[in-house]
């Protein structure tokens, strides 16, 4: 259950990130209301199991750079990842566009803000 609400969080602060960064949008595979909720769903999905994946992955290996740059090299490991995620998705033939790296970096650092506010709301309480 948690992992749907997660998901559904993504796909929310998604959608509210393509508002706010013109530089970032999603294209659905088809012109349908359901199609378009369906399509930032996947890609909410896609973004989660890259960053799950690819993205501990190199933190791991980059932790040096980590420390050594304070934490600020997050924002380029995002970035890319947010990109890892544009090109999987164009191999699909939909779902999320990036115009460029730094809208990649700005994209995920609005994901990320977004993600984190609606998780404060979202999160039950201990």
């Amino acid at each position: 259950m948690r992992f749907f609400v997660k998901v559904i969080v993504s796909a929310f602060a998604l959608w509210l990130t393509t508002l706010i960064v013109s530089g970032v949008r999603v294209v659905p595979y088809e012109d349908t209301d359901i199609a378009t909720v369906v399509t930032y769903l996947l890609v909410a999905l896609i973004f989660g199991i890259v960053n799950a994946t690819i993205g501990t992955l190199i933190r791991i290996v980059a932790f040096p750079l980590y420390v050594l740059t304070l934490g600020l090299i997050s924002f380029i490991v995002n970035g890319l990842l947010l990109l890892i995620v544009n090109w999987l998705s164009d191999l699909m033939g939909f779902g999320l566009e990036v115009d460029g790296f730094w809208w990649g970096v700005l994209g995920a650092l609005v994901l990320g803000l977004i993600s984190w506010l609606i998780g404060l709301v979202v999160r039950p309480r201990d």
